[in-house]
């Protein structure tokens, strides 16, 4: 294959599957009753494919849309190896100013994606070697759309499965009620016993009230975080929260470019960081908010998306940024973005950690047919 790098097609397929009654979840923002994506293609003229993923942002097919036309438009022809090019022309033409918000950051994350898979297999190096890292053992933990609003006896079993995968660390649902989800994280913490790292993710479920209640238990219980409790624009309710007790809070995965986390961080409020290399402006932006975060000794643990190209690449991120964290592994059940679409994008050895792939760029295979016989299924994702 020749190595011009021009961009010469963009393609950007939503995706979606139905979620059985068996296997949904109920969570603070609902219960899942489908999966969306949006998967994106990136074509050279020298004939190299980079693969990305774009959150559906849960308007998969608007997100699509706007990737296939205007974004298509603007970065059509530009070498796909100026990513950082592509990004500041993106974000002076459409971003920032009268250009879609979040949903433009969706789109560009995908497209970004598949640049840095182009940019891999054109030096012939894996993802975290580009990125400047080295093969090494990230900590994963249990999260993803799982671990739901069971009775405790059900979601001990559900644990147990994955800690005998290895997980030494998992994520538990909270947003339901304070008494109700604190009888859980004791079942789960007495269950378990205390060399298991807690964390908990209240899905925007909680309210000020409701957080200052349940935080001097989870202080007594060891738990590692409480992950965004509130709305991602609701400052001034982490900033109260922050004096409740000392169980950090976290957020991130829906905020968006450096320039929302530059006042995060400056809020002082949370400090458990979680930008999603599909929602935040992809790798090209998610590596300026970990050097910035890392100027004031804040973690980066990145909120995993969808499908497995973008687990893959935050397994690469994390293994070449300085203050990587945790990997949020997908135990969710039956997860065909995960199992079908690709080919297998980690696993988790005995010590709970996860490792990055050795082929060039992000190391996927993708199936195409999958994307065929998976159309975009319409409506709300959560009821």
């Amino acid at each position: 294959m020749s190595k011009d790098l021009k961009i010469v097609e963009i393609k950007a397929y939503p995706t979606s599957f139905a979620v059985p009654p068996e296997n949904r979840v109920a969570l603070g923002i609902g219960t899942a009753i489908k999966r969306d994506a949006v998967v994106v293609k990136v074509t050279t003229a020298g004939g190299l494919v980079g693969w990305g993923e774009s959150h559906h942002g849960r308007a998969h097919t608007a997100v699509a849309k706007l990737i296939e036309t205007t974004l298509t438009q603007l970065v059509k022809g530009m070498d796909a190896a100026d990513v950082v090019g592509v990004w500041k022309k993106i974000y002076d033409k459409q971003l920032a100013s009268h250009g879609m918000g979040a949903g433009t950051c969706l789109a560009m994350s995908g497209i970004d994606l598949a640049l840095w898979d182009i940019r891999g297999q054109a030096a012939g190096m894996p993802l975290y070697k580009l990125l400047g890292g080295s093969r090494k053992a990230v900590p994963a933990y249990a999260g993803g759309v799982s671990l739901g609003y069971q009775e405790p006896s059900k979601l001990i079993e559900e644990l147990n499965h994955s800690i005998s995968k290895g997980y030494k660390a998992v994520k538990l649902r909270v947003g339901d009620t304070p008494k109700r989800d604190l009888e859980r994280i004791r079942a789960v913490r007495k269950a378990c016993g205390d060399d298991l790292v807690i964390l908990t993710d209240a899905n925007i479920g909680y309210s000020v009230e409701d957080v200052r209640q349940v935080m001097p238990a989870m202080d007594e219980l060891n738990i590692a975080w409480l992950e965004e409790p509130f709305p991602a624009h609701d400052y001034h309710s982490y900033q109260l929260a922050a004096g409740f007790g000392n169980t950090p809070l976290a957020a991130g995965e829906n905020h968006y470019t450096r320039f929302e986390f530059n006042r995060l961080i400056e809020d002082g409020s949370i400090t458990i960081l979680q930008p999603d290399l599909s929602k935040t402006g992809g790798i090209t932006e998610a590596l300026r908010i970990a050097a910035m975060a890392s100027a004031y000794k804040l973690p980066i643990h990145p909120h995993s998306s969808m499908t497995g190209l973008n687990h893959a690449a935050s397994i690469h991120f994390l293994a070449a940024i300085d203050n990587g964290g945790y990997f949020e592994g997908d135990v969710s059940k039956a997860n065909k973005f995960r199992d079908e679409l690709c080919s297998t994008p980690y696993q988790v050895d005995k010590d709970g950690n996860v490792w990055p792939l050795e082929k060039p760029g992000l190391g996927l295979e993708v199936n195409e047919d999958f994307l065929l016989k998976h159309p975009a299924i319409e409506g709300p994702g959560y009821i």
